[in-house]
């Protein structure tokens, strides 16, 4: 993908939006710039982390979001979990 953008008088560049959703850059995301001669390149920096920071709060981006019945079980399993421990089952 190339794209043509210009740069303000302050001195910016505007990712266009196709290029931006293309790397999945969000607002105060990182990017890397590296020069040679007369090339510069951007690239996006990935963190380890998956907390970011969305309107002033840090959020949790995992994966696929769990559906209620993932949930219904993952409480039914650590009910049970614990009921055996208490029962002496899993000691």
């Amino acid at each position: 993908m190339a794209i043509t953008t210009t740069i303000d008088k302050a001195g910016r560049v505007v990712i266009p939006k196709a290029v931006r959703d293309e790397l999945g850059l969000e607002p105060g995301g990182a990017v890397e710039i590296a020069i040679d001669g007369e090339q510069v390149t951007m690239r996006a920096v990935r963190t380890t982390s998956r907390l970011r920071k969305k309107q002033g709060i840090w959020v949790f981006h995992g994966g696929p979001g769990l559906t209620a019945e993932d949930v219904r079980r993952a409480i039914r399993e650590g009910r049970e979990e614990r009921d055996r421990h208490n029962s002496g089952e899993g000691a």
